[in-house]
């Protein structure tokens, strides 16, 4: 029986994901990135000889990784060495404060306690318990499952399970939940950011995404060697089952017959066909045309003004002083709702942005540093002098000197330039609204034997998320190539 010819367009996460599982599967498989090593968003910048995090920082839901790993004939354990955080992130306030959350729950209640008051203490107690049921519910019904219309997720929860569902508050804003729980307005900041973990405004996002806090306090950990080394894993994994790997490979095209995805064209003109393609770029570039008019119809564009967060960043080796980093820090100015005015009402960045900071080194000396800003910003519009007085200005109030001089700065045209059609949002959509996370598109695009996978598609963004997105496109794939007789129909992919 003739093996089954796949081609993932894009090593992220969700590519990387895909590839495990269909060679797994007996596909003939090859990975085309254009990029010159497998990561996707998750990649590094050398600065001064030094590889720093560039991307994603926060390694959760271990769980999707394991069971990944696991259908694999190996174990998370022998690819890769994790620690898991005592100290989930410090967090410090340009008008006074600071409060570290911690992986054990009834210490982050007693720091809570401390820093806001014995009712603050109760009120994250039942903020936990929300959130955890938040995300027991949706766990099965709708991160680990195909994307669902309304319809078939109340079906997957079960109409005796109603109530459960209503609880996820999808008609309520995250902003209005949480003051049910926090009166202190610096709390409220605080659990509300959550919502940028998905690209969000608090102010916009639904309720349900309080779930994000649960992820968080059932793990965080940190990867030996940096998060690339999760890519390279899922790389090494994926070729011993006979994978086939090409880096500073750019597809330009993708070709189609007779109505179906038939290969590939890469920019210097070299062509791959294929029974099936796995595109896990941003889906907006299919809708836009970036793979040629011929894939249009596979998804359609996200308009600017629904798409998520973008960013920039500093990465920079540096030395610091006057406040102790934890791994993950973030620093909060005054008026929390103005940031996202100006992100997602003016597409622009506030004079006080929130400041994430990852600080990677044992010595703590090899920063992320990121601020929030809107997709679609272009270079020429950003007074960056101005943009990193102001924030290196906020870490200097909240008692952190840090100098900026000789980073590597990555604004949201740059995004653009490296994940091509996104206009810089690093989240694909934002879920602002009751029914957005329902607009994803799913593992199966429009345009027949072409499926998706990343960020941009459902369950979401995120590691976890983009890397289950590829596990639900490779088992859709193969349900599709079984009824032709290519493969197997799949047993053993686990969601």
């Amino acid at each position: 029986m003739t093996a089954p010819r796949v081609i993932v367009v894009g090593a992220g996460m969700g590519g990387l994901a895909a590839a495990m599982d269909l060679a797994r599967e007996g596909a003939d498989v090859t990975v085309l990135e254009r990029a010159d090593a497998p990561g996707g968003k998750m990649r590094e910048v050398v600065v001064d000889g030094s590889p720093i995090d560039a991307g994603p920082t926060v390694f959760t839901m271990r769980w999707v990784f394991s069971s990944l790993f696991e259908d694999a004939g190996t174990s998370l354990e022998n690819e890769l060495m994790l620690f898991p955080s005592d100290i989930l992130a410090r967090h410090a306030w340009k008008q006074g404060g600071r409060l570290d959350l911690f992986a054990d729950i009834e210490r982050s209640a007693e720091a809570i306690g401390d820093f806001a008051g014995s009712n603050a203490a109760r009120g994250y107690l039942a903020f936990c318990a929300r959130s955890r049921e938040i995300y027991q519910t949706l766990k099965p019904s709708f991160i680990a499952a195909e994307r669902p219309s309304p319809f078939d997720l109340v079906r997957r929860v079960g109409f005796s399970n109603l109530g459960a569902l209503i609880r996820t508050a999808p008609m309520k804003t995250m902003w209005a939940a949480l003051g049910e729980y926090f009166k202190d307005p610096r709390l409220r900041q605080l659990f509300g950011r959550y919502a940028t973990y998905t690209g969000c405004s608090p102010f916009q996002a639904p309720a349900t995404l309080m779930l994000v806090a649960h992820v968080e306090q059932d793990g965080i950990w940190q990867v030996k060697g940096g998060m690339r080394r999760i890519a390279e894993a899922m790389q090494n994994v994926a070729e011993r089952q006979g994978a086939t790997f090409r880096c500073g490979a750019h597809v330009a095209e993708i070709t189609v017959d007779r109505g179906r995805a038939a290969g590939v064209v890469l920019e210097n003109g070299e062509r791959f066909e294929a029974d099936a393609i796995v595109f896990n770029g941003d889906a907006s570039a299919l809708g836009l045309g970036l793979l040629t008019d011929a894939a249009r119809s596979a998804a359609e564009p996200v308009a600017e003004r629904d798409r998520s967060l973008s960013a920039i960043t500093w990465c920079l080796k540096t030395k610091t002083s006057g406040f102790p980093l934890e791994h993950h820090n973030v620093f909060f100015a005054e008026d929390y709702r103005e940031e996202f005015d100006a992100i997602f009402r003016r597409r622009t960045i506030c004079d006080a942005p929130t400041v994430y900071i990852c600080a990677q080194s044992q010595a703590r000396d090899h920063l992320l540093v990121l601020i929030n800003a809107p997709a679609g910003l272009r270079d020429e519009a950003l007074d960056m002098q101005a943009i990193e007085q102001r924030t290196f200005g906020l870490l200097k109030s909240c008692g952190l000197s840090a100098a900026p001089e000789g980073a590597a700065i990555t604004t949201p045209a740059m995004f653009e330039a490296l994940f091509p059609g996104s206009d810089g949002a690093l989240y694909g959509r934002a879920n602002h609204g009751a029914f957005t996370s329902f607009q994803r598109p799913g593992a199966c695009s429009r345009l027949p034997g072409l499926y998706l996978a990343g960020g941009s598609v459902h369950p979401g963004a995120g590691i976890p998320m983009a890397t289950m997105s590829g596990r639900l496109a490779a088992a859709r794939l193969l349900d599709d190539l079984a009824t032709t007789g290519h493969v197997r129909s799949r047993s053993t992919v686990r969601r």
